[in-house]
């Protein structure tokens, strides 16, 4: 008998050692959202609108909507438990075009060059920090993180969880004694308040709120990002619900806790229309001795933005390698069960972003193609409950809290963010169409050369 509880004890570590704990998920999804986009979004926004009120309303809506999306992506991640995020969602729920089209924009755009961006902002923080006496070859310093970063999750689930889970604790800690220490130093250099003002409500429903909402909604990206490893997670049918509420929450608490303290600590004037939003506060605050340990504090926080995002994103090509034999060497996993030539093929396309500086413009579109992704799936749910009212919802699978309104206020905010894109941007727009569309053709000839293999290999057979 005692024999037995050994070897099932046995059984339940190994297969513990090959998935990710609720808590390194929880890791992967705050470490993906809180990056660049809080410390450097309130200038943007300071340039048309001036009140406190609503500027902290602007982050409150953002992660309401993320939190929305949240929801509904626990139920879809219930109802249909792989890895691959959209890619899983909207190939199954729509149609393999559409996953596809989806992962070829993940894999190309959506997480090789905000990683890129990550990496070099790290560089340039950590050159700040250590000023003139120790120059760094930029390049280098992010190139060199990132290597770094994808050796350790190349090697072992253990490996990766441990990384993911000490430099998120480590940027979660570093915010919270950030805002801590500037509230007890720092005497406010403006009055402010965060009650409503007369003027509020025309910002609020002005063209000025929503565009800032595309910034907002930039920094809340990655609220998704533990379905892209559900196959790898712990229990994902019980489990995912949970983690993708926590993670959205505690984001969003830091959003507002950071950016009230942004506006306590320095003038409006002082910080609109520049994006070093939290080396100013600190200068601010402290002198120039805060700004250099401010720097080193960001260099610090944007480990765990980049090891999330080199976590996350190879999964999706590991899916498509799995069902596209034109991509099947991505789907080759390791002994320990890592998708080992995925994570470097990922991590080989943001060096090359870095050493080419060719990423900047991808990003401003990007944001475009992924909010559409994010849109069709979060409606995926109302197709996925349609089609298969019994099998999409039975006792034991999470339903979203709040339906139909949870989606329904995604879509509403979602669309009118994009509405906005399309108009003031529509050269972005029309370049992120066009990688959807190349994105068709590359599925289309995948598809066709497929087709010939399998036609081939039965002829053989013949």
């Amino acid at each position: 008998m005692q024999k037995g509880v050994v070897q099932k004890r046995v059984v339940l570590k190994k297969v513990a050692l090959t998935k990710f704990s609720t808590s390194s998920a929880i890791a992967v999804v705050i470490a993906n959202m809180v990056g660049t986009g809080v410390f450097t979004s309130l200038g943007y926004q300071l340039v048309d609108i001036k009140s406190v009120f609503v500027l902290l309303l602007l982050w409150f809506v953002g992660g309401i909507t993320a939190l929305c999306g949240a929801l509904t992506y626990a139920e879809l991640s219930s109802a249909l438990p792989r890895s691959g995020g959209e890619y899983n969602f909207l190939g199954q729920i729509y149609h393999p075009s559409f996953g596809f089209v989806s992962g070829w924009v993940s894999a190309t755009v959506g997480f090789g060059a905000p990683t890129a961006l990550a990496a070099m902002t790290f560089a340039a923080y950590l050159s700040a920090a250590l000023g003139d006496s120790y120059e760094i070859n930029r390049e280098l310093a992010a190139v060199g993180l990132v290597i770094v970063v994808t050796i350790t999750h190349g090697i072992s689930h253990q490996a990766s969880s441990g990384f993911q889970r000490w430099f998120t604790f480590l940027k979660i800690a570093l915010i919270v004694l950030f805002s801590l220490v500037v509230v007890i130093y720092a005497e406010p250099r403006t009055q402010i308040s965060i009650m409503p003002a007369e003027g509020d409500l025309d910002l609020i429903f002005g063209s000025a709120f929503a565009i800032s909402l595309i910034y907002v909604s930039y920094a809340y990206t990655g609220w998704n990002a533990a379905t892209y490893i559900t196959s790898e997670v712990e229990d994902p049918q019980k489990n995912m619900p949970r983690i993708l509420f926590l993670s959205t929450l505690v984001v969003m608490v830091l959003y507002l806790l950071l950016n009230f303290v942004f506006l306590y600590a320095a003038p409006m004037s002082l910080l609109e229309g520049n994006i070093e939003i939290g080396v100013i506060v600190a200068e601010s605050t402290f002198g120039s001795t805060g700004a250099l340990v401010m720097g080193f504090v960001l260099s610090m926080m944007l480990i765990s933005t980049v090891s999330a995002m080199i976590l996350a994103g190879p999964r999706v090509l590991q899916v498509i390698g799995e069902d596209f034999k034109a991509f099947g060497f991505l789907s080759k996993k390791n002994r320990n069960g890592i998708p080992a030539r995925a994570i470097y093929f990922q991590s080989t396309l943001t060096i090359i972003f870095i050493l080419t500086a060719s990423f900047e413009s991808v990003l401003v579109f990007a944001g475009f193609i992924m909010g559409i992704n994010s849109l069709l799936t979060v409606m995926g749910v109302f197709v996925l409950r349609c089609n298969s009212p019994q099998e999409a919802n039975p006792s034991n699978r999470y339903r979203t809290w709040g339906y139909p309104f949870t989606p329904l206020v995604f879509i509403a905010i979602t669309l009118w963010t994009l509405t906005f894109i399309l108009i003031n941007r529509p050269i972005e727009a029309g370049v992120g169409l066009a990688i959807v569309a190349a994105g068709l053709i590359v599925y289309f000839l995948s598809e066709r050369f497929q087709n010939q293999e399998q036609r081939s290999g039965a002829s053989e057979y013949e």
